[in-house]
């Protein structure tokens, strides 16, 4: 089924999607289009620093797995170079969020460790709108894909709903391509974070937590998983009063911050999980974060159905298409 691309593919095309939604009410979107079915892709597919991220966290995982089994170390160091090159670039000029900005800028000097420049009170969506490729790849362990999650997060977004949020992400990555039931994601999701409530993953993180006012690491991871299941109790509230024509942020969030954006983007996803299309459409379609929202559905449609299931004439024109390609087909 390609999933691997699939999610690579869908999230390049959701973001694109939502890249002229953001910032707009539904009410004005509607002026133009509407019907959120109909919402068009841009001629020219144009993404945002979403994509450009996830590709930056895509090449550094790529570059570590290759001198062996992933480890903190092996995988801090590409991420860092990845970072800085992305806030480099003069294609970086997509609106890019002031976290990734300000901690790429501070990790750009090598004598500041990245857990000095890491934006510790930031809980923005810029971190798990990039960590799909963490759940591509099938032969990480447990422990490497929550740490690795984790630690891609912390590089620029080092509040603890971040981490958890974006170990949830990559999680519902990896259980959708494993092939688990949409339907048991809430489930899974719910149990996993129950169970990692009070886990501090130190290889991964070092000191971080101590930048924080928390008196203990578990005290310091248990807060963001503490608002990730909150989040998960308004994502089974508007599962429970299912809407497909109400705007997805209404009860889970517009996604600016991490376990908004994971639970706004989940949600779209499980109300069309057949139709993959309509569940970006649905959240681009949306009064938040409209293309973080979007990219992140698109990688969970991707991740469950495939690459076919994106329009070719979508895909032959998404920005980066050869490079979501190798990577996709490097996890495949």
């Amino acid at each position: 089924m390609l999933r691997a691309t699939g999610a690579l593919l869908g999230l390049a095309l959701g973001d694109a999607l939502g890249f002229p939604t953001e910032f707009q009410s539904v009410e004005h979107i509607a002026r133009s289009h509407p019907d959120w079915r109909q919402l068009p892709l841009r001629r020219q597919a144009i993404v945002t620093d979403d994509t450009q991220m996830t590709l930056a966290v895509g090449r550094a995982l790529r570059d570590a797995l290759a001198g062996g089994p992933l480890e903190a170390e092996r995988f801090a160091a590409p991420l860092r170079a990845e970072y800085v090159a992305w806030w480099r670039s003069p294609e970086n000029n997509r609106a890019p969020g002031f976290t990734c900005m300000s901690a790429c800028a501070e990790l750009s000097h090598r004598g500041v460790r990245w857990q000095e420049a890491s934006r510790i009170g930031s809980k923005g969506c810029g971190a798990n709108m990039r960590v799909a490729p963490l759940g591509l790849v099938r032969e990480l362990t447990d422990d490497q894909l929550a740490g690795g999650a984790q630690l891609q997060s912390a590089l620029t977004h080092g509040h603890p709903t971040a981490l958890a949020a974006s170990e949830l992400t990559a999680l519902t990555v990896r259980l959708l391509i494993e092939g688990t039931a949409p339907a048991e994601l809430p489930r899974r999701l719910r149990e996993h974070a129950l169970a990692n409530r009070t886990r501090y993953h130190a290889q991964w993180l070092g000191d971080l937590w101590t930048l924080s006012r928390q008196h203990s690491p578990e005290e310091f991871i248990a807060t963001g998983w503490d608002e990730c299941l909150a989040v998960l109790d308004r994502l089974d509230l508007a599962l429970a009063a299912a809407d497909r024509e109400a705007d997805p942020c209404l009860v889970t969030g517009e996604g600016w911050i991490a376990e908004e954006a994971f639970a706004t983007a989940l949600l779209c996803f499980l109300l069309l999980p057949e139709d993959p299309v309509a569940a970006i459409r649905r959240a681009a379609y949306s009064s938040g974060d409209s293309d973080s929202l979007a990219c992140i559905a698109g990688a969970f449609a991707g991740a469950y159905l495939g690459a076919a299931a994106w329009p070719a004439d979508w895909a032959d024109r998404i920005e980066y298409r050869p490079e979501l390609l190798a990577l996709g087909a490097l996890w495949d």
